[in-house]
C-alpha cells in the first residue's frame, strides 16, 4: 500500500507540473481549440476550482492501484511499459468516456479528441514513472 500511495503522489506531482504547464503552453500556442471553452457548460463560479486542480492526484492514486494490480501484465523496458499501460487504459477506460461525452454534450470532435490526448499523455507518463519505481 505505501508503494501505491507513494507512486501516486510523486506521479500526481509530475503530472500536476507536466500537465499545467502544457496547458498554458497550448493555450498560448492553441488559442483557437481552447475558444471552444466560453461555452456556458464549462463556466463555473469557483467554488469548485479545487476539485480541477486536484485530478492530477487523483488520477494519478487510481492508475498507482492499476499499475500494482496489473503490472505483471506488462512486459520489456519500463519506457515500453509505460506506453504499453497508458495504451490500455485510454481504450478501456478513456475511449468510451470520450465516445459518452461526444454523444450527450454539446461539445466539438475536436475536443474530445484533445482530452482523449490529454488523458492518454497523462496515463503514459504516470505509466513511466510506475514502472521506473514499482517495477515488480
Amino acid at each position: 500500500m505505501k508503494k501505491i500511495i507513494a507512486s501516486g503522489f510523486i506521479a500526481g506531482t509530475i503530472l500536476f507540473i507536466v500537465c499545467y504547464g502544457g496547458l498554458f503552453l497550448a493555450v498560448r500556442f492553441f488559442p483557437a481549440l481552447f475558444f471552444e471553452y466560453n461555452n456556458p457548460l464549462f463556466n463555473s463560479d469557483g467554488s469548485r476550482d479545487v476539485l480541477f486542480y486536484m485530478h492530477s492526484f487523483i488520477i494519478s492514486f487510481a492508475l498507482s492501484w492499476f499499475w500494482a494490480r496489473f503490472k505483471s501484465l506488462f512486459h520489456g523496458h519500463f519506457l515500453l511499459r509505460g506506453l504499453e499501460f497508458g495504451l490500455v487504459y485510454a481504450l478501456v477506460a478513456l475511449l468510451p468516456v470520450m465516445w459518452i461525452s461526444f454523444s450527450s454534450l454539446d461539445i466539438t470532435l475536436l475536443t474530445v479528441v484533445s482530452w482523449f490526448c490529454y488523458g492518454l499523455m497523462q496515463a503514459i507518463i504516470a505509466g513511466i514513472v510506475f514502472a521506473k519505481l514499482n517495477p515488480m
